[in-house]
């Protein structure tokens, strides 16, 4: 997303940002465009949901694999685990799930964690794994926890990203007027989605500041 982007942007002005806008298209298209800027390595950064029941808001993951959905598992590279803080008591390193599809409701993320035992999700993660393995370069996961296992999303968050990064106001404002009764939901993960956001600022801060 766009706000993730002007994240990365503002802490490692030297690397090059390219947006997903959360779809399987704008993933790949993303992958390629760097690829194509000669890029030596891919990082996959922004929020994710948890999967592991035990994780809140705030909770910085660090994969050493993401998983696919037909099964396959893509390592990360070592060394850039080790570059974003792989093994400090404040990153997890539990696996990472790739999805095609947004997970919403507590239940799923839930059979989703028993069945994989992965920590987190996302539906980027796999594109950058993909593509960078094809591509022959080296890919590392940064991710912080947004949307914790035991939420069920309300219908607007569905409605509101846009691929081109941006957030789709006008299907959020329709949304709710349907259902108000949705508002402090939105609140409550709009909440949520800050301090991830928050969290990410000050990681990515102390990778700046000393690798770690």
């Amino acid at each position: 997303m766009e706000a993730e982007a002007a994240l990365v942007r503002a802490a490692l002005p030297a690397a090059r940002a390219s947006i997903s806008g959360a779809t399987a298209e704008g993933a790949r298209a993303a992958v390629d465009e760097l690829v194509r800027h000669g890029v030596d390595a891919i990082l996959s950064f922004g929020l994710a949901a948890g999967l592991d029941p035990d994780l809140r808001p705030g909770a910085v993951l660090v994969p050493r694999h993401v998983r696919l959905p037909d099964g396959r598992i893509l390592a990360a590279a070592s060394s850039l685990r080790a570059w974003l803080g792989d093994g400090r008591p404040d990153r997890v390193g539990t696996d990472l799930l790739h999805s095609d599809d947004i997970v919403a409701t507590a239940g799923r993320k839930g059979a989703l964690f028993r069945t994989t035992g992965c920590a987190g999700l996302d539906m980027e993660s796999g594109f950058v794994a993909e593509g960078a393995e094809r591509a022959g370069l080296p890919f590392a996961v940064l991710r912080v926890v947004c949307d914790p296992a035991g939420r069920t999303l309300p219908p607007a968050a569905v409605l509101a990203l846009r691929p081109d990064g941006g957030i789709g106001l006008g299907g959020i404002l329709l949304s709710v007027l349907r259902r108000p009764a949705q508002i402090p939901a939105l609140i409550a993960l709009g909440r949520d989605a800050a301090q991830a956001r928050k969290r990410a600022v000050r990681v990515l801060g102390d990778i700046v500041r000393d690798g770690s």
